[in-house]
């Protein structure tokens, strides 16, 4: 990616909103010297193998016409990007800047605000039901439900305010959105690693991501902050060790304090919807 910059040769990326490799792809258009062209469906990393009812595309079809394109010279070469906004049906021209930021500070704690980092009850990320039994492994926050139906597409951040007890700590951070008609849904997830002062309150910053999502008036967004996120991710010892190699694993306290949280969406800024084939091949 980092003689990307200096390429003149056209570049096609594809990758998906639940895509582990979403974040590089991203990175990767933007930084490309030649006609860059990138399209992000609402897919994992296997693309249109997963269904998405409400964005059905033939990528075979979108890759032969670009690929004609491309031979052809007929590509502008500037760069464009074409983004799906889930939960609408539509195709979005991905923005080279960020709209309005969507600032939300007033959170409340639905669980916790304690919560354990256990290595042998670690949260799990393959589920995003809350365990009610025993110590809390996480804090839930929710914002109070949207008054209108709202848009977002930009990066999405979370700044915590929170201590530990141990000297080396993992913050995972979990966004999902829920209503009353679909219940909660998995969007971006944020993992930041700390070395601590133990107990002491710190504020810092989580970077959750590319979010492209129309909410529908009503929702909530819950904001998980846990210590583990496994199997997704190794347990962090909770020692400074490497969590790969570390044969003694401890359990870390942790409190989070709500008044210095912060959730930071950006407002989806266009004209209207786009066709992702004529978009991604002109």
């Amino acid at each position: 990616m980092r003689r990307g910059g200096t390429s003149r040769v056209p570049l096609l990326t594809v990758g998906g909103h639940r895509d582990p490799f979403r974040e590089e792809a991203l990175e990767l258009w933007r930084g490309w010297g030649g006609p860059a062209r990138l399209l992000l469906g609402p897919w994992g990393h296997r693309l249109t193998a997963e269904p998405a009812q409400d964005h059905r595309l033939n990528l075979g079809r979108l890759y032969v016409r670009w690929a004609r394109a491309a031979l052809e010279g007929s590509l502008t070469p500037e760069r464009r990007g074409t983004v799906a906004l889930e939960g609408s049906g539509a195709w979005l021209p991905l923005p080279q800047d960020a709209g309005p930021p969507i600032v939300h500070d007033c959170l409340e704690a639905a669980y916790g605000p304690e919560c354990t980092a256990d290595p042998e009850r670690p949260a799990r990320s393959d589920a995003v039901d809350v365990p009610r039994d025993g110590v809390p492994d996480r804090c839930v926050l929710l914002t109070p439900p949207l008054p209108y139906e709202m848009d977002v597409c930009g990066q999405a951040t979370f700044r915590l305010r929170a201590s530990a007890s141990t000297p080396s700590a993992d913050w995972v951070v979990r966004l999902t959105f829920q209503n009353a008609e679909t219940g909660a849904g998995p969007s971006a997830v944020g993992i930041v690693r700390r070395c601590h002062t133990p107990l002491r309150d710190e504020e810092f910053e989580v970077p959750l991501g590319f979010l492209a999502r129309r909410l529908p008036t009503g929702s909530r967004l819950r904001v998980e902050v846990a210590g583990h996120h496994f199997p997704a991710h190794a347990r962090n010892p909770h020692t400074g060790e490497d969590p790969v190699t570390a044969v003694q694993l401890h359990t870390s306290h942790g409190t989070v304090t709500p008044a210095g949280c912060v959730l930071t969406l950006h407002r989806a800024t266009y004209e209207g919807p786009v066709d992702p084939l004529e978009e991604t091949c002109r």
